[in-house]
Order: structure tokens, then sequence, then C-alpha cells
């Protein structure tokens, strides 16, 4: 960042509240290295000032709250042998994911717009989280062979029924009721009310936030709960893809179809991941998740192949290894865990 270049996270003190502002409106406040390390400044200087009695998050623009990390400089990185800056890029993200889920005061995220992976990180695990009628949140990873992380693996498992494994395999983009009914935000205003929520937030605290909240539509998904459970509560991907086909629905279809054209290595690394996530805690999950990087991100050429199918050229045509679901060697996803 040059000296005149406006700081990519403005941090700043408005009454009862420390505010933050993701401040890269061009790539829809994707966090790069410099944000990271500005949110981890902004918790340690926070946490433990008395006059500071709530944390405001937002994202600029008007698009976007957080479109997640900026996995293509990862994927330049991993692509230049550079493992140093990967770990540095995932370690310290994951370290702000818990100085968030640790900060002893409300971390209030306003999610107005597009909210997916990294950007689900910076706010899940903390609250109150509210969603508009223009938010849109998803966890896109295995269409670029990556995985749910920042800590979601361990709140995916958490939703209701198997949601959560709905969304980490296929990236489901859900609206802001939506994520209110999925568990994955905890309150609905409308956005003609965004702004004077926000003023009430920084003169009254989190108080606030129930006067202003509405209930929400019903879920776009709701129609298809049952299936959801039936059958992305399966053990395998093969497993799940094989129920889909069974139902006979174009619903099931279109999930069955969304699921190969994904990497299948991701695929099974992030079920994996849930199946694990289920049965640890927070830091657990995040432990996993930074072991899981090096050899994802470092290691097996899915990640870098999805990224330039999906960010680079934006052909839509990944060349996965293997290809298919069914040539994934079981033993081969137990390695990248170290198992």
């Amino acid at each position: 960042m040059s000296e005149t270049a406006e700081p990519t996270l403005i941090a700043a003190r408005e009454g009862l509240a420390g505010t933050l502002l993701m401040n890269r409106p061009k790539a829809l406040n994707a966090l790069t290295l410099e944000m990271i390390r500005a949110f981890a400044q902004a918790i340690d200087a926070w946490k433990d000032d008395a006059s500071v009695k709530l944390v405001v998050l937002e994202g600029a623009g008007g698009r976007a709250f957080c479109a997640g990390g900026d996995v293509r400089a990862v994927r330049e990185a991993a692509i230049a042998g550079d493992a140093a800056s990967v770990e540095a890029f995932f370690s310290e993200e994951y370290a702000v994911n818990t100085g968030i889920a640790t900060f002893p005061k409300p971390w209030v995220s306003l999610i107005d717009g597009v909210c997916m992976g990294g950007g689900i990180g910076v706010a899940v695990h903390n609250g109150p989280v509210i969603v508009t009628e223009h938010a849109l949140v998803a966890m896109p990873e295995t269409a670029i062979a990556l995985f749910p992380d920042v800590g979601t693996s361990y709140v995916l498992p958490r939703l209701p029924g198997a949601v959560g494994t709905w969304l980490a395999l296929t990236g489901a983009r859900l609206t802001g009721a939506d994520s209110v009914h999925a568990g994955l935000a905890t309150h609905f205003v409308p956005r003609e009310s965004l702004a004077a929520l926000r003023a009430a937030l920084v003169t009254e605290g989190t108080d606030a936030v129930a006067r202003f909240a509405a209930t929400p539509p019903e879920a776009s998904f709701a129609p298809h709960r049952e299936a959801i459970d039936r059958c992305f509560g399966r053990d395998s991907i093969a497993g799940i893809i094989a129920a889909l086909d069974a139902e006979g629905t174009d619903w099931a279809a279109a999930q069955s179809k969304i699921l190969r054209r994904m990497s299948p290595t991701s695929l099974c690394v992030s079920l994996e991941l849930l199946r694990r996530g289920a049965r640890q805690d927070l830091a657990g999950c995040l432990a996993t998740e930074l072991a899981l990087t090096r050899v994802v991100v470092n290691v097996h050429p899915d990640f870098a192949e999805g990224v330039r199918s999906v960010l680079v050229d934006k052909d839509g045509a990944p060349k996965w290894q293997p290809a298919k679901v069914e040539d994934v060697d079981p033993a081969a996803i137990q390695a990248m865990f170290g198992a």
C-alpha cells in the first residue's frame, strides 16, 4: 500500500464502538494479508479497552461485505514454491478467526451484499450477525478445490440437520433470509433500516438490534430440507450422489450435477473435514484446517487448477486429478489429514 492510498481496513472509534470497514470495494473486499494483520491489530488494541463496548464490522462499496480471501495471491505464492507466504496467510487469518471468537465483547457484522469464505470467517464466530435482503452468503471452496476453512469446519456441522454439509459441498448461495434459517446469521434487517441500526449500535450498543430486526421470509431451501438431510447425511461423496440420483426430482438432479463439477478430491476432503469437525472444538478445527492447507494448497494440483479455472482464466473447465469421484483413493484422503 502506498502512503497516499486508503487503508484496506479502516479502523475508527465512534461512540461506544470500535468500527472496522473492509475497504477493497473493487475486489469485493477480499481479504489480503495486509487486511488480516490490521484485523489483528484492532483486536489487540480493543479487547482490553474498557471504552470499547462493541465492534461494528462492514464492507465498503455497497456490493459486498467480503468475498473471501485473496486466493489468487495464495495461488501465485504456491506456484512459485513460496510455502512461507502461504503459511503466513492462512496461519494469520485463522489467528484472527480465533481472536474474533474469543473477543470479550459483541462483534457485530453488518452483511449487505456478498459474503463468502473468509468473509464468513470474520463474521460468524461472534455476533450478532446481521443480514439484509441483499446479502448473498456462501462457502464456494469446493469449486476452487479448497475446503471449508476459517473455522467453518466447526460451524457447518452444527447447523440444522445436513444443511452445513450441503452448503459446504455444493457452495449453495443463501439469501439473507436463508442465512438466518440456516443458522449462519442471527438477525434479518431490511437494507432501508441498516444505516439507522448502525447509528443506534454506536450510541446504544447491541440492545438496539432487537428494535430493528424483522421476521425473515421463508427459506428458499425449505421445500428441500428433508431431501437435504436424506442425501447429504450420507458418509461418502459417492453415497451422497447416489442418494441424490435416487430422489428423482429436478432439485436433486441439479445438486448431483453441481457435485460432479467440483474437485473430487476437494469434495472428499471437505466431507471428512466436517465429520471430524463435528467432534472437535473451534481451536481443533482451525488446527486441522491449517495442517490441510499445507497439502491441499502447496502439494495437490487441484487448488492451482481450480483458482485458474474460476478466477484467473475464468473458463469454467478445470482438469481435476483425479477427474471422477469414483477414482479418489480413500487412503490418499486420510493421508492428507496425516492419518
